[in-house]
């Protein structure tokens, strides 16, 4: 199995616990880099680098406009700005209109993710309360890249994982705690 070049995550209401079960257990030298899209109001400081650099050995920041990915580093999308990644492993932030209500939206990472990298890219959907990440993940599996879905079961709010799985039944379907390991194990560091 190939290593993915990329994981890219999205996620809305609920997402935070997920990611505080996934992104504290993934190594320091995780091989690749991680993009993440958060649904926050875009009036405000998300914060959420800042929460999550205290529990993860990953370094961890909000996303600057044509900064390059780093393996073993976690991208959060900043407020009221597209996160979207280029074929020459930059990042770059846009103002463009927002995609199902949201700017960040998660299709518009997913889609980018899928363009620049085709099938070294594992797209993960998270816990949410509408559709935003299903178009994407679709296009990530359509380039051949690789799919998780929270489980519906396992998710506060079962609306994303579920739009996503309705379009993309191919996605592999975890809980939380077994998408760290499946990531850890995709990247060759599994237990």
């Amino acid at each position: 199995m190939d290593r993915p070049t990329v994981f890219v995550v999205g996620g809305s209401a609920g997402s935070i616990e997920a990611l505080l079960k996934i992104l504290p257990v993934l190594p320091a030298d995780l091989p690749v880099p991680i993009l993440v899209v958060v649904h926050i109001p875009p009036d405000r400081d998300s914060g959420l680098a800042g929460l999550f650099q205290e529990k993860c050995a990953l370094s961890v920041r909000e996303a600057r406009d044509k900064e390059p990915l780093g393996a073993g580093t976690v991208f959060f999308a900043p407020p009221d700005y597209h996160l979207q990644v280029e074929e020459d492993g930059y990042i770059s932030l846009s103002c463009d209109e927002p995609r199902l209500f949201s700017r960040p939206s998660i299709d518009v990472l997913f889609e980018s993710a899928a363009d620049a990298f085709g099938d070294r890219v594992t797209g993960i959907i998270l816990s949410g309360a509408n559709h935003d990440g299903a178009q994407g993940l679709r296009a990530i599996l359509a380039g051949g890249g690789h799919g998780l879905v929270q489980s519906p079961a396992d998710a506060r709010t079962p609306v994303m994982p579920l739009a996503a799985l309705a379009i993309c039944p191919t996605a592999e379907v975890r809980g939380a705690d077994e998408i760290a390991e499946q990531l850890k194990a995709r990247c060759g560091n599994g237990n």
